[in-house]
């Protein structure tokens, strides 16, 4: 039955249409959050400026995106560097929404001046649409696959298509997984519009899957003819909240759209099924369960294409070399029926099916690509094949008309397609292979999960077993001893140890207890537990490094570039090279330039021409070009993920290799950001008790990593007599002191009033500035401190310095091995902090690290790194992905280290997901071994092409007496791409470097 079908209307996910009270409201949320306070009169002034300014006053305002931004310290810098900028007026930079507004003088400056001034800054920019108008547009990424695609030249062609499309903002598409990423405006155009595009450009294509939030997608057990397909439409049209569905009784697939609001995916699934009275069973699909299916249909297909080509082909083969030589069989075949012998009828027989039925597919490939004013490896077979057919037919009908009787090439035609399908097939196998590290990704998650049904008094009354995809955040969920968590959440009742190394790497189980967060796809080790799910669907960690993963698969590296223009010119340069073969042997035979024994039996200076021109055809493969670096790329992040280190694109993969620089923050990088309080001095009459809680309650408010030590510290001291039952904010309350006028001083300290009295924490810098006396003695013990790798923190009371701490973040274990790994491979390693000069240049001696740049505020990092690319060398930047920030996106290449669960950090090129710098060292090797494997296929794909296509033309036949048939060229083709898949598959054995095997490579 054919499917039954409705429009489904996909769902708006980026500028938002507003009402006006929202829109109100998202426009003084910019206000109130980013932008200064101005009064009324200089808005005024503003608005007269831009709007009706007129003569040398005019002004305009224009929004720009911006993406990278993932700290205040970001939108400082961005709205820093505009504010730079000759001519700009004013510049609001809006975090939270990814623009900035920026009023100028397109007299002074251009619109294109104001993002290469963001672009310089370290972030992306993209010049928006008037911001009147910007809130209705609205944008959809859709993955469509894209069926039928060889060579770079089809990547080409079908890019291109879709770029004209009216609506579609950016189209990538990817050879090695079949997959194009299209953001389009739904208003202009829908899914349907861009699936026609791409089958009228000679491929098939299908939606994959939307960042739409309201889709689900069934698997239905149950639809066993038309009338079952009926009632079960006539469910969903009866049920609240559908607003859309087709249901495809042929493979059992039913897709849904829904309104959240009204009723969400688990209980819309259980209505289905309790209105189909238990007839219908449904069970709820991963969109990379349909990619999987579709991989595995696109290899059969072209296995029983193979097959049906081969049974044809080996009777072909019979009655070519073995009937000869059997009399009863050869009396058969030289019989004349009409014109011909049963010989020439067979063959001609069973090589038109192979040609235009089995090898129909290349016909229409080469027919539409040519209609699209692009060429690709159907061209050059369906050239190939129908040279050799169509001659061996012209050959036959001249032998009945003339009685001059030509070989035929039947066989040539047939095994060439044969021998491309079976290239095709192994081809589609191998390329399966690249993306394993994608679907153990996928599998990591458990099919189903059991529920925890609440009764009142939120107690638990019962359990029921559910599709994982379908739990919804607030769900209780079971986890039994050896089973996977489900989902993202946290721990509500049990403890146990989980093994998280399929997903942070991590190989030593974490400890688990009550309010421990977990992630969904890890491994319950021990005991049971209770969970309450958090983060669901695209939101869980899983889903984002799978999106990650894919989002570095679908990104091309900029090698690709060279791929690309070859793949542009490679069809026509062959096809003229034909052309030069043809020509030239026949010429050559026309004047005597080679003598007649060198011609067939019965054959013609043409015929022996033509063949090397048609092996000249078949022969060049641009396929194994366009396949040297998405394969590569695709193993390569799949590896990387699975040892804990996802990247972000081919860009970062590819540029990762050229590090001459690596910069390290300290806390939290080098050291295991893990403070504690070593000392505590009292300077002053005042006991420790009193300074301590002064101390305490003023660090209370901050949220550095130092003032946590430091308040932990106090909260311990007073803690003491209390017995271990009192919660922290028990104790906390006891002691805690009121404070006001709060301030942190980045860089310095923090300042606030105790008991109405100034007290001040923080380094010597913030004690200069406000006339506080360090004692000799003092600062001596401070300078011991320092020199011990220890932040000294001294605190000033009432204008007179009562007191220092010491503050004390150890070295991770691995820091050493790292920094002196990362000399070995070349790399100069850097450390860039904020701590004083002492403390750093002790850590960083400990570490083995000979440059230091200290006392840096965060936005001083990012001027180290462009002041070492002034050179135009490629840096590297490591940190924690939170204040270091901006230097992350200045970087060339940037590394968020211990994310944990923060796997959406923008400004990274990498993501490291263990709190470990030795993957570092794997994102760097992973990256030249990487590196090193495309060059090697790029290497071997031309070398085939240079060497191969003059043994086909014959360059070497006259030393040689040797000519390559067709047939012979086509599985040379064949294979050639299959071998350059399979070399970057070996990728997949790749190992961590140690110390030993670098040393070893030097």
């Amino acid at each position: 039955m054919a499917p039954s079908r409705r429009d489904i209307q996909l769902t708006r996910i980026t500028g938002h249409s507003l009402g006006s009270s929202d829109a109100e409201n998202e426009e003084m949320e910019g206000v109130r959050l980013l932008d200064s306070y101005d009064d009324d009169e200089e808005n005024a002034h503003f608005l007269s400026k831009i709007e009706g300014g007129s003569g040398d006053s005019g002004l305009k305002k224009i929004q720009v995106g911006i993406t990278g931004m993932t700290c205040a310290a970001c939108s400082n810098a961005v709205e820093g560097a505009l504010m730079s900028v000759s001519g700009v007026f004013k510049a609001s930079v809006a975090l939270l929404q990814n623009r900035a507004d920026v009023v100028f003088d397109p007299k002074l400056i251009k619109e294109e001046d104001i993002k290469e001034a963001i672009e310089d800054a370290g972030f992306e920019a993209e010049i928006l649409a008037d911001p009147v108008t910007a809130g209705t547009k609205t944008t959809l990424v859709g993955q469509f696959t894209v069926g039928g695609m060889t060579c770079a030249a089809c990547v080409n062609s079908v890019e291109g298509i879709l770029k004209d499309l009216p609506g579609v903002k950016r189209a990538v598409v990817a050879l090695a997984t079949s997959l194009g990423e299209v953001e389009y405006d739904p208003n202009i155009i829908n899914k349907d519009d861009i699936i026609t595009a791409i089958e009228d450009a000679g491929f098939e294509g299908s939606l994959v899957q939307s960042n739409q939030q309201d889709k689900l997608l069934l698997r239905v057990d149950g639809v066993l003819n038309e009338l079952d397909a009926q009632v079960l439409e006539g469910i969903l049209t009866r049920l609240n909240g559908v607003r859309q569905f087709r249901v495809d009784s042929l493979s059992g697939e039913l897709d849904v759209v829904f309104d959240p609001e009204v009723v969400n995916s688990r209980t819309l699934v259980d209505d289905i099924e309790g209105e189909g009275y238990g007839k219908f069973k449904l069970r709820a699909m991963s969109p990379y369960e349909r990619l999987t299916s579709k991989d595995t249909g696109e290899a059969s297909k072209m296995f029983r294409r193979f097959i049906c080509s081969l049974s044809l082909a080996i009777p072909l083969f019979c009655i070519q070399v073995i009937c000869p030589y059997i009399a009863a069989l050869n009396n058969v075949l030289v019989w004349r029926c009409g014109p011909f012998m049963m010989s020439d009828w067979f063959k001609w027989g069973l090589v038109s099916i192979i040609q235009f039925v089995i090898g129909k597919r290349f016909y229409v490939a080469a027919w539409r690509a040519l209609r699209n004013g692009s060429t690709n490896m159907d061209v050059l077979v369906a050239l190939g094949t129908s040279a050799s057919y169509f001659y061996s037919v012209g050959a036959l009908l001249y032998g009945a008309v003339t009685g001059f009787w030509s070989p035929t090439y039947f066989d040539a035609s047939a095994m060439l397609i044969t021998f491309v399908l079976l290239g095709k097939y192994l081809e589609s196998l191998a390329k399966g292979k690249t993306s394993d590290a994608m679907k153990k990704l996928v599998q990591l998650t458990p099919a189903t999960a059991v529920l925890l049904i609440e009764g009142k008094g939120e107690k638990f009354v019962g359990e029921r077993e559910i599709d994982a995809l379908l739990i919804q955040p607030g769900d209780s969920l079971k986890v039994v001893p050896g089973g996977k968590i489900p989902a993202d959440g946290v721990v509500v009742w049990g403890s146990s140890y989980v093994n998280e190394s399929m997903v942070t790497g991590e190989s030593v189980p974490v400890s688990k207890e009550v309010g421990s967060p977990v992630i969904g796809g890890t491994i319950n080790t021990h005991g049971a537990l209770h969970i309450k799910a958090t983060k669901v669907g695209s939101d869980a960690v899983l889903s984002q490094i799978i999106s990650l993963v894919e989002t570095a698969q679908m990104s091309k590296a900029p090698i690709q570039q060279f791929a690309d223009y070859v793949a542009s010119i490679f069809v026509p340069v062959v096809v003229t090279l034909s052309l030069i073969t043809l020509v030239g042997w026949s010429i050559a035979g026309a004047v005597g330039g080679y003598p007649e024994e060198w011609i067939p039996e019965n054959g013609t200076h043409f015929v022996f021409s033509l063949m090397f021109s048609i092996s000249v055809v078949v022969i060049a493969c641009p396929c194994a070009l366009g396949l040297a670096t998405p394969t590569a790329v695709m193993v390569a992040t799949g590896v990387g993920a699975t040892n804990g280190v996802l990247i972000k694109g081919g860009d970062a993969l590819e540029k990762a290799h050229k590090l001459k620089y690596i910069i390290f923050d300290k806390t939290g990088t080098l050291t295991q950001g893990k403070a504690t309080v070593t000392t505590a001095k009292v300077f002053s009459e005042m006991d420790r008790g009193e300074f301590l809680t002064l101390v305490g309650s003023a660090e209370a408010s901050s949220e550095h990593p130092l003032a946590k030590a430091i308040v932990d510290y106090a909260s311990q001291f007073h803690s003491t007599d209390k017995s271990a039952e009192d919660g922290k904010e028990s104790q906390n309350s006891g002691w805690l002191l009121d404070t006001s006028d709060f301030s942190a001083l980045p860089g310095k300290g923090i300042q606030c009033l105790v008991n109405n009295k100034m007290i001040l924490v923080g380094n010597r810098k913030l004690m200069s500035e406000n006339s506080i006396t360090i004692p000799d003695h003092v600062d001596k013990f401070v300078g011991e401190l320092e020199e011990g790798a220890r932040t000294g923190v001294i605190i000033a009371y009432s204008g007179e310095l009562v007191g220092v701490m010491g503050i004390a973040d150890p070295l991770k274990r691995e820091a050493p091995m790292v920094v002196e790994l990362l000399r070995r491979m070349g790399v100069r390693s850097i450390m860039v902090t904020g701590d004083n000069w002492r403390t750093a240049r002790a850590v960083a001696k400990e570490v083995g690290i000979e440059d230091v740049r200290a006392e840096v505020m965060p936005a001083g990092k990012a001027e180290v790194v462009r002041s070492l690319q002034k050179d135009g060398s490629t840096v590297g930047m490591v940190g924690d992905g939170i204040n270091d920030s901006p230097a992350l996106a200045a970087a060339d290449v940037g590394m968020a280290i211990g994310a944990g669960t923060d796997v959406a950090i923008e400004a990274a090129d990498y993501v490291l997901m263990r709190n470990n710098l030795e993957d570092v060292i794997i994102a760097i090797d992973l990256s030249r071994k990487t590196l090193t494997r495309i060059r090697m296929n790029y290497v071997f794909a031309m070398a085939y092409n240079v060497v191969s296509i003059p043994i086909a033309a014959g360059v070497f036949f006259p030393l040689l007496r040797v000519q390559l048939p067709p047939w012979a060229a086509g599985a040379c083709m064949a294979l050639s791409s299959v071998s350059v898949v399979c070399s970057s598959l070996l990728l997949r054995r790749y190992k961590k470097p140690s110390l030993n095997t670098i040393m070893a490579n030097e």
